[in-house]
């Protein structure tokens, strides 16, 4: 069976699709998975054992470009594929598997995509109340409805990451002066309402490097002004042992780099998926998005959230934007989580 996948095109969902290939792999163990997704998802792709090839899909985010959607569908035509699962809801994201007259073609209803999809299925949210469990069940038939009909545990997200990797990386980024690593992931999509405040990452930061610990900071070139006002907050002589590589790591570079770190602290945000799918001990914290939907998939992560329910916000009504959950999670809660975890580890 060879299965052509459309891909999502943020890190988050793309780390949570890899439970899909996953599944696919326990049904039909020969078969030959091939994902389409932006290419900055190869070295993600490329982590994932199951997955054959990653084909990368050159159109932006948000265009349409009906003649150039007909182009690689048509060109796709001779890998004479069996059957195309498209992840996102999107009606453009149904047009390539379409246009490569893949007979079977898969996905959730979404935005009108009758005749695209000739095996559309129809969300029950509160039968599939979480995102990874949407994802799985499109490898089963449309007879299963609801989450209790899937596998328990479903298989979750597993990165390859070989050691010599990560000790090859920690050298070249200058990082082998014998502290462990601890990574921080302060970035977020939409600003800082779903940022837990650079005060308390720098308060944190202060105790983690007192214990004899180096702190790494880990996000995309947007978030590097965090990571700054993160180190200007350190005494003068512990900033070195703080190094800000937002931005100035390649997403590939960090997977290996985080990879190696004793443990991991994220916003809910695509890297926090990463770290899970490394198996770090992580502690997430949550403000107005909600842990009910995508939460770290890993038993050794923990989730601190001061709210209920979900908020859809894009500016927090705290002090520089911050959303007043997240300010009301203390440093010294999140320490008590790291510790648990470093104690828990050294058990097993």
């Amino acid at each position: 069976m060879k299965i052509l996948v459309i891909g999502p095109s943020w890190v988050g969902d793309m780390m949570m699709s890899q439970s899909l290939y996953r599944s696919i792999k326990d049904l039909h163990p020969a078969a030959e998975i091939d994902v389409m997704a932006p290419a900055w998802c190869r070295p993600l792709l490329n982590r994932m054992p199951e997955v054959r090839r990653a084909l990368p899909m050159p159109l932006g985010h948000g265009t349409l470009q009906l003649g150039e959607r007909r182009r690689l569908g048509r060109e796709l035509r001779d890998e004479r594929y069996d059957r195309a699962l498209i992840l996102p809801n999107s009606f453009k994201s149904a047009l390539v598997p379409f246009f490569a007259g893949i007979p079977i073609r898969t996905g959730w209803r979404g935005e009108m995509r009758y005749g695209l999809l000739n095996d559309l299925r129809v969300l029950d949210k509160t039968a599939f109340p979480l995102m990874v469990q949407r994802y799985v069940a499109l490898a089963y038939p449309p007879t299963v409805r609801s989450a209790k009909a899937l596998p328990n545990p479903l298989p979750w997200p597993r990165l390859r990451v070989d050691e010599n990797e990560s000790t090859t990386a920690v050298s070249e980024f200058g990082l082998d002066n014998g502290r462990a690593l601890v990574g921080f992931c302060p970035g977020a999509e939409f600003g800082p309402a779903k940022r837990w405040p650079h005060y308390h990452y720098a308060t944190l930061a202060k105790s983690l490097i007192d214990g004899g610990d180096q702190i790494v900071l880990f996000g995309s070139a947007k978030d590097r002004q965090a990571g700054d006002e993160i180190i200007a907050l350190l005494p003068a002589n512990e900033r070195p042992y703080c190094r800000n590589l937002a931005g100035a790591t390649a997403l590939e570079q960090a997977v290996i780099l985080i990879a190696a770190c004793r443990a991991v602290v994220s916003n809910d945000s695509g890297l926090m998926h990463v770290a899970a799918a490394l198996g770090r001990p992580l502690v997430a914290l949550y403000g107005p998005s909600s842990p009910d939907f995508t939460p770290p998939l890993s038993h050794q992560a923990r989730v601190i959230r001061l709210i209920t329910g979900y908020q859809r916000v894009r500016k927090g009504d705290g002090d520089q934007g911050y959303h007043q959950s997240l300010i009301d999670i203390q440093p010294e809660q999140v320490m008590a989580e790291l510790d648990t975890l470093a104690a828990a580890g050294k058990e097993n």
